[in-house]
């Protein structure tokens, strides 16, 4: 069994040959531009819009972050045992994802509109939006900020205008000349230091 964590270089290269034909990764990139080994991307662009691992033999998958950008990912017919939601932390535009039958949709089934199971494959269908779900301020973001989905089953929280800080709680705009003057002022003063002892070092020898 070839264990394997996805790297830069070898995410489109690191299984044989290129996407399997029929398949669904392979009719979704029939339209939407150049096939590179187990990609396709939008042409002209660099951004993985379809990713083919299926039955490449992985054991492990620990780094697909190169095709957040995805629309389509297939990871079935690998005998993979366990797979970590955070994985997919950022996949905003996941839509489609193939898994192998033992694992279940990152997010749960809630974060999915459709969940297909077939008896070697499990679908999980239209990423739906984690905000939309429990409204538009969610409950894992704190007064004053906006929730925006950030893969499924995750959501991002950001700070309303005028608002900053830790939990979005301190009001107002963001002292970034006062603080960029400590910053500076403190490696000023650090440099000094380091300056004078290295001197007296000198002098001692």
């Amino acid at each position: 069994m070839l264990q394997v964590e996805i790297t830069d270089a070898q995410l489109c290269h690191m299984c044989e040959g290129g996407i399997q034909n029929h398949s669904a990764v392979w009719r979704f990139c029939l339209s939407e531009g150049r096939i590179e080994g187990r990609c396709c991307f939008q042409r002209e662009r660099d951004n993985i819009l379809g990713l083919d691992l299926s039955n490449c033999s992985l054991t492990q998958v620990d780094d697909l972050h190169e095709a957040s950008a995805a629309v389509i990912l297939d990871l079935s017919s690998n005998p993979v045992s366990n797979l970590s939601d955070f994985i997919f932390q950022g996949f905003n535009n996941l839509s489609q994802l193939l898994l192998p039958i033992k694992l279940d949709c990152p997010g749960g089934n809630t974060s999915w509109d459709r969940v297909e199971v077939t008896p070697d494959t499990r679908l999980c269908e239209g990423q739906r939006n984690t905000c939309d779900r429990i409204g538009q301020m969610s409950l894992d973001c704190p007064e004053n900020s906006i929730c925006s989905p950030y893969g499924p089953g995750f959501v991002q929280c950001s700070c309303v205008h005028n608002f900053y800080g830790y939990k979005c709680l301190r009001e107002g705009h963001f002292p970034m000349l006062e603080v960029m003057v400590i910053l500076g002022g403190s490696t000023v003063v650090v440099s000094a230091v380091l300056w004078i002892t290295q001197r007296r070092k000198i002098k001692g020898t």
